[in-house]
């Protein structure tokens, strides 16, 4: 992704510190900073605290978090998976990413073990580099048809996104604002409506700062302003992440995700969703009664940070003391909603019979 003129990735191996290097997500979009993860609880709190977030993005921390465990103490891989598997319940690359380690270590001398859980995660962030940007070509065909079909070619694209599935929430590129920025590439005029993606905001600090560090038409809107937006004619299509995706077709994704699509479905707008196929869980089948469903903290909800004129970067409590609070972080949007789940593999219907073409 491009920061300030410069190319940085959301997680990276610095081959010469020989340490492993994250973009903190929790300080954006006032501040940029890097940390550097030095061990297993770092990683975890890394994951758990958001400082790294998005499906796609948690499996390689997860797999650089092996590493991490490994080297401290080769024999304990178990305690290490166990540990890394905790630290978020939705999104399925975590377990994905985690396999492909567990996999790799099978027969491996205790000696080798750091090196192989090293080699492995190296192999993921390769990989999501280039399937996330696989995506964004397959996706932008789709906004490249709809902006030949708009008669007011003096107009722009208007596409609609929730929360942040950009190059922050994956290694880079992103999987929704893949699709936007390779579109953009093409010379599309895209234009983008920004959730704010109520309670963290992912939307207004993280999604708002990536366009506008690539150069992307965008405006910020409130989370319940999608649907006016879209009977006013100003939403051309909607473009998704997804981090937990069932084989018949059901997406997981930030809540205020299903609302969106709702929306859209009444006002004949295509929803897409984009992301990979790692996200994809075989093993379900109903992502309503099945997808487990995080419960973040209260305090989400009921405190926002800020910075102040002054600068100083503050939080601040908007509620009453001791109100009770629901904090859901994903809903699930069922397929019979989505009109195409773009991967890396191509562009495919939401349902059982396209999906299981991607199962290998």
């Amino acid at each position: 992704m491009n920061v300030n003129g410069k190319q940085y990735q959301s997680i990276w191996f610095d081959e010469a510190l020989n340490s492993v290097n994250i973009i903190d997500q929790t300080c954006l979009p006032h501040k940029f900073e890097t940390l550097i993860l030095k061990t297993l609880e770092d990683t975890c709190h890394a994951i758990e605290a958001m400082q790294v977030r998005g499906a796609p993005l948690i499996g390689v921390a997860a797999a650089y978090g092996m590493y991490l465990a490994l080297s401290e103490n080769p024999e304990k891989v178990s305690p290490a998976l166990e540990r890394l598997l905790a630290t978020r319940p939705t999104a399925v690359n975590l377990r994905w990413a985690l396999e492909r380690v567990e996999k790799a270590l099978e027969e491996v001398s205790i000696e080798r073990r750091s090196s192989v859980a090293l080699a492995t995660a190296r192999e993921l962030e390769r990989e999501d580099m280039a399937i996330c940007e696989k995506i964004g070509e397959h996706g932008a065909t789709l906004l490249n048809e709809i902006w030949e079909s708009k008669a007011d070619k003096s107009a722009v694209l208007n596409v609609l996104t929730h929360c942040n599935a950009g190059a922050l929430a994956t290694v880079d590129w992103g999987t929704a604002l893949s699709v936007i920025y390779k579109a953009a590439e093409k010379g599309i005029p895209v234009h983008v409506w920004v959730d704010e993606t109520r309670p963290r905001n992912q939307g207004a600090a993280l999604t708002c700062w990536e366009l506008a560090q690539h150069g992307v038409s965008h405006t910020l809107i409130v989370d319940n302003a999608g649907g006016h937006l879209m009977q006013q004619g100003l939403v051309d299509c909607c473009v998704v992440g997804s981090d937990r995706t069932t084989i018949t077709g059901d997406v997981c994704n930030k809540i205020g995700t299903y609302l969106k699509a709702l929306a859209a479905h009444d006002n004949s707008i295509p929803f897409f969703v984009a992301l990979p196929v790692s996200s994809i869980d075989f093993t379900l089948s109903d992502g309503v009664s099945e997808i487990p469903i995080e419960e973040r903290s209260s305090e989400e909800v009921s405190h926002i940070s800020g910075i102040a004129e002054n600068g100083e970067l503050l939080t601040v409590r908007m509620t009453v003391k001791d109100i009770a609070i629901s904090n859901f972080a994903f809903d699930v949007t069922p397929a019979r909603l989505i009109s195409k789940i773009i991967t890396e593999k191509g562009i495919f219907d939401a349902q059982e019979s396209e999906l299981l073409k991607l199962k290998t």
